[in-house]
């Protein structure tokens, strides 16, 4: 009897388990993520740093999540504002070894202040996140 009594609460145990460890992968998965948008961005701001030689930060930004609103994935931005005296091809050719540039997940433009703004937009690691949904 006492086997039965063991495998009875085994069984209802394990729906609890699961949802917890369903639970505990998720907000494993959002750390990660957001560790490696950090990552990102400071690894951007590095590179920039590195290769324009006035380069001077106006503002850091960066996000984790669904950042272009379709599909249910989690994507890693970064978008540093900055100013130089050099120009966008400039900028574009000095960090062409580091960065591939598409015009949609990664550019450089200029802003309406003179400023310049570099956009990076990758994917997260775990893509399939409760934060892209």
């Amino acid at each position: 009897m006492k086997v039965l009594k063991r495998i009875g609460l085994v069984i209802l145990s394990l729906p609890i388990f699961l949802i917890v460890f369903f639970i505990l992968y998720e907000i494993f998965g959002m750390c990660v993520n957001h560790m490696t948008t950090r990552h990102q961005t400071d690894q951007l701001q590095a590179n920039l740093e590195k290769e324009i030689s006035d380069f001077k930060i106006v503002e850091v930004y960066s996000e984790t999540g669904n950042t272009s609103g379709t599909g249910n994935h989690v994507d890693c931005l970064s978008a540093i504002t900055f100013s130089t005296e050099m120009q966008d091809m400039e900028i574009k050719n000095s960090m062409s070894k580091y960065y591939h540039f598409d015009e949609w997940d990664c550019f450089v433009t200029k802003t309406e202040d003179g400023n310049y703004l570099f956009y990076l937009n990758t994917s997260a690691p775990f893509r399939d996140n409760i934060e892209g949904h």
